[in-house]
């Protein structure tokens, strides 16, 4: 184009006017030499390198996966690139894949962290990136933001179905309680259940280490093994539903009508499944891009404290309940 590297970097950053010539001239030569820019020297230079990280508990859960696409959307748009790494919600993977990201220069995280990992999920965030963690309780601080899923109310919205259904004994399979958004679940069953003037005896609640299909039907064999009375269950996510309705089937139990079945997430199986699941609709897709909304906030002001963001659900009834 016969003009200097600084007139380029102007004229393709349009940091400065160029006269229209000139820029004729380099818009011609980018295609005839086949010139991308280097995001690794563009990176060094700026200090920025328009890459951000995606850590996910399960990459097999397909809530991750549609979560994940509302994400990379997100981030394309504003011309970002996206790492993706799974915990398996373990804290050594975890925080090695936060590292990870930390020596490849992201810009920032977006983590669904595990439980018992605040101090060291606190320390990374001082010290290396901002983080946006979704559904954790974490005190405010500048470089951490934190996203939530109305987990407390998606539960009371699927006891109010149950109890409007005439069920008076109904159990939940939860995750492991001591994880806050699991809590805030636990807790919206046994306040609706209060509300409508039923009991909750012990061992209805039966934690669950892993929310998978395997683990749903195992958990649900026990629970109603030892409490036959239960007419509806209502389950931390749509995989432990889909294993419960198996177990129902194998017990030779009917799905509504011996018991009902609610599930949480709404994933793309719950309309396929037989029969289909009545479950908690959260929108992922808008999960992810509002996850990245807010990290590309904190990345514009890293010394400002974010306000917590908050997505609504809703009840879908569908043939389980």
């Amino acid at each position: 184009a016969d003009v200097s590297k600084t007139t380029v970097s102007h004229d393709i950053n349009e940091t400065r006017n160029v006269e229209d010539e000139t820029t004729q001239r380099v818009r011609e030569a980018i295609p005839e030499l086949d010139y991308r820019p280097s995001m690794v020297a563009r990176g060094l230079a700026l200090q920025r390198t328009h890459t951000l990280g995606l850590v996910i508990v399960d990459m097999t859960n397909p809530f991750f996966s549609e979560l994940a696409c509302g994400v990379l959307d997100a981030a394309g748009d504003q011309g970002y690139d996206v790492f993706v790494c799974n915990s398996g919600a373990k804290i050594k993977a975890e925080m090695r894949a936060l590292f990870s990201l930390a020596d490849h220069n992201a810009d920032g995280v977006i983590i669904f962290p595990s439980w018992r990992n605040e101090e060291r999920l606190r320390e990374f965030a001082e010290r290396n990136r901002p983080l946006v963690v979704v559904n954790r309780d974490f005190r405010p601080q500048p470089g951490i933001g934190q996203i939530f899923m109305d987990t407390y109310k998606g539960a009371r919205l699927a006891v109010d179905h149950l109890a409007g259904q005439g069920h008076q004994a109904i159990g939940m399979l939860a995750g492991y309680v001591a994880y806050s958004p699991v809590f805030r679940r636990v807790r919206g069953f046994g306040d609706a259940m209060d509300a409508h003037g039923l009991p909750v005896e012990d061992g209805w609640v039966r934690p669950v280490a892993q929310p998978t299909i395997v683990q749903g039907r195992k958990a649900t064999a026990k629970l109603l093994s030892q409490h036959p009375e239960l007419t509806a269950i209502f389950a931390y996510n749509d995989l432990l539903a889909m294993g419960a309705i198996q177990t129902c089937r194998e017990m030779g139990r009917r799905v509504p009508e011996d018991c009902a079945i609610v599930g949480f997430d709404d994933i793309q199986m719950a309309e396929l499944f037989t029969p289909s699941l009545t479950t908690i609709r959260v929108d992922k897709y808008e999960l992810g891009m509002k996850a990245v909304a807010l990290l590309l906030k904190m990345l514009e002001d890293p010394e400002t404290e974010v306000q917590p963001v908050f997505l609504d659900v809703e009840l879908v009834v569908r043939e389980s309940a």
